[in-house]
């Protein structure tokens, strides 16, 4: 053997897995294809990395069912991992939002620490060093192949990723060998945590660069509310980005997927609806519509929120009719998005599907369908919010699967 454990993948999850194999006294290899190892970890954050949340439990996540992402989550926690970074020397701050951020605000901190991990733990890292095809022997061994050569093992943690950020490494690659190991992929596998794109004559795309609190709300073809973000949203040139819309984007395409009549709409006056707005237009003391949607939201999307209800924004206010009234508070509260698509894989930061959890043993991250292979990480039918949620993802399965698979 030329390990006891082989780590195929070193981002976020792999290095963690490896870590903790090597801790628990396993010879181990981890392999990557990418040039610069880590990319994800160096670019996410906007290059600060966002480590974790303050706050982690399963409601954040979507995918598999709720009570095994939990599962894996208790076993790691939050406190674990400002606690592993803090022996490195990586102290973390938390923001207002509840993310954290190491206090340097600079991700190479990040990833130098796993690296020093890694190191200390006796981890063997080769990179770049693309991986073609796994396969298990009769004795029940993995022989991974590549382009350097092959490598054997007895136990293999896979930690590819999903698709999202190709460049990275995450081509999709991984989840051919989950397929080739007697895995099964999710039908439904889409860009999650991913900009969206709005029609090109829609009036959004003029106000690119403007950003503000907005609430999202994503409604079936009979109206019923199937989730409701409210957070910072950005106007683009090609559509909607910030934490409100990557939010929401694989519950938009989760909803398509089963009713092509959803859609979603924007609420720019927080606390807001219809009714109570048409009210406060009734009793406002404001010359014009443009002077009262300006005590609320910023010029320019005031201006536009005119535009759409087809009100004059210097008329009357009170001279408004009932019809105008109730046109202007549904622009301003129940703007119709017409979303029409994502910007992709290349520009997501996670994968909505994979492998999923259920075919795999919750404490050890085992395989049920091929013993001795582990999974951690974005290749599993796991996807979490924006705010850390998915880098603790990361380190609770990474840890379990490298506990467990030194001790296979």
């Amino acid at each position: 053997m030329d390990a006891q454990v082989i780590v195929v993948g070193a981002g976020a999850a792999g290095l963690f897995a490896a870590i903790h194999a090597g801790r628990a006294g396993a010879r181990v290899i981890a392999l990557d294809g990418a040039k610069t190892i880590g990319a994800k970890i160096l670019v996410a954050g906007g290059g600060r990395c966002n480590v974790t949340h303050h706050s982690v439990d399963e409601k954040a996540y979507a995918g598999s069912s709720p009570n095994a992402i939990k599962n894996v989550l208790r076993r790691y926690g939050v406190a674990e991992t400002v606690k592993f970074f803090e022996a490195y020397g990586v102290e973390l701050k938390r923001e207002d939002t509840g993310k954290l951020f190491p206090t340097t605000d600079d991700a190479h901190t990040i990833l130098n620490a796993l690296l020093r991990a890694a190191n200390d733990a006796g981890v063997v890292i080769h990179h770049p060093r693309r991986v073609t095809a796994i396969t298990r022997d009769a004795d029940g061994c993995f022989t991974i192949n590549g382009d350097s050569g092959a490598l054997r093992a007895p136990r293999l943690i896979l930690c590819t990723g999903g698709k999202a950020l190709p460049k990275s490494g995450s081509d999709g690659l991984g989840y051919e060998f989950a397929r080739a190991l007697g895995h099964s992929i999710t039908n439904d596998v889409f860009p999650a945590l991913v900009p969206l794109i709005l029609p090109g004559t829609h009036v959004l795309r003029a106000l690119s660069g403007l950003t503000l609190d907005t609430t999202l709300t994503l409604k079936s073809s009979t109206g019923k509310v199937l989730k409701e973000f409210t957070n910072s949203l950005l106007c683009t040139h090609f559509g909607l980005s910030g934490p409100c819309a990557l939010d929401m984007s694989r519950y938009w395409r989760a909803a398509l997927i089963e009713d092509a009549g959803a859609g979603l709409f924007a609420n720019f006056i927080a606390g807001e609806r219809e009714d109570t707005l048409d009210a406060k237009i009734l009793a406002s003391r404001a010359a014009n519509p443009l002077g009262f949607l300006r005590e609320h939201v910023p010029e320019r999307l005031a201006r536009t929120l005119c535009e759409v209800a087809a009100v004059d924004p210097a008329a009357i206010l009170r001279q408004l009719t009932r019809e105008q009234r109730k046109a202007l508070a549904r622009a301003a509260c129940a703007l119709p998005l017409h979303v029409e698509g994502d910007r992709g894989f290349t520009y997501a930061e996670v994968t909505m599907g994979g492998v999923p959890l259920a075919e795999v043993k919750l404490d050890t991250m085992e395989s049920r369908v091929c013993p001795g292979l582990h999974l951690a990480g974005e290749i599993l039918d796991v996807d979490g919010r924006i705010g850390g949620f998915n880098f603790q993802w990361a380190w609770a399965s990474g840890f379990v699967a490298g506990g467990a698979a030194a001790a296979g």
